[in-house]
């Protein structure tokens, strides 16, 4: 890999060289991002990409259920960069005892006001060792998007396990970046560069492999990879090819609606199971690690 700006961690993942300093990177999720539609957020969803937040996130709910099995039992969970509270807002709704941290709260403001006093703003580090000091543990955090745009990934991973109880579960969910799909695109010339680099948005670069090595590394253990809709594979096609042309996107993730929410009608364990398998092949443009404490 030859781009200058990236180099690759001990641990596999690859990293920004020239990262930005804590501070500027606060201000910049308090004070742009959501405000600017950055990421995969909006000021407005349409109906059916409403049903596909919510399915994926009953999707892994259903998941934690699954994997606890009889064990399994509602507590207190922890948001990490909670966005815009869709997580939340369906945890809340199943009886978990909820709390979100979070660099901006406009997110939460625009999409789930009703749970605007279960979350605090502030850097997410220094919030994470606030509850550290003060003993706090709980039953499930939510790591959302989260690991890829901080400058410190292992930390913030090191961090989180002193919160989590040790019967507890991380949900870790990042962008499914250089793949093997994506390299091919690449050396085929189906695609002009690597657009999943995105600069200062994204600073840590992972893939199944690489992210069980993080885990591994900072005492946790993987108990399950999900991954969602492969919608790299319409790069493969150049009637298709949203990166060649831009005028594809819009309809390449409508088509992503479509498929996701036929996936998911039928219900969350026939979906996981397809989502699973697309995982190991390492396919699906985000990967979701089931983590449980190493003892």
């Amino acid at each position: 890999m030859n781009d200058t700006r990236l180099e690759k961690h001990p641990l596999g993942f690859w990293q920004v060289i020239n990262k930005p300093s804590e501070q500027e990177l606060s201000d910049y999720y308090a004070n742009k991002y959501y405000q600017n539609e950055c990421g995969s957020y909006r000021r407005k969803y349409s109906e059916e990409e409403l049903q596909v937040i919510k399915i994926k996130i009953s999707q892994k709910l259903d998941k934690l259920e699954s994997l606890k099995g009889d064990s399994f039992q509602i507590g207190k969970v922890l948001d990490v960069g909670c966005g815009e509270g869709f997580a939340l807002a369906e945890s809340k709704k199943r009886g978990w005892d909820i709390e979100g941290l979070d660099h901006s709260i406009s997110g939460i403001k625009n999409m789930n006001p009703s749970i605007l006093d279960y979350v605090e703003q502030g850097n997410i580090f220094e919030l994470l060792q606030r509850r550290i000091k003060e003993n706090k543990r709980y039953d499930l955090i939510w790591l959302n998007n989260v690991l890829e745009h901080v400058t410190d990934p292992v930390t913030l991973l090191n961090s989180i396990r002193n919160i989590v109880k040790d019967t507890g579960t991380l949900i870790v969910t990042v962008p499914n970046d250089f793949s093997d799909l994506q390299e091919s695109l690449l050396a085929n010339e189906s695609i002009p560069r690597r657009f999943w680099i995105a600069i200062p948005d994204h600073l840590s670069y992972f893939d199944s492999i690489s992210l069980k090595s993080i885990a591994q590394a900072t005492g946790w253990q993987c108990q399950s990879l999900l991954a969602d809709f492969p919608i790299d594979i319409y790069l493969a096609h150049q009637g298709s090819n949203y990166i060649s042309d831009p005028n594809q996107g819009p309809l390449a993730h409508q088509a992503r609606i479509m498929l996701e929410n036929l996936i998911g009608a039928k219900g969350s364990l026939a979906a996981n199971n397809f989502y699973e398998a697309l995982a190991d092949v390492g396919l699906g443009r985000n990967i979701t690690g089931f983590l449980s404490p190493t003892h």
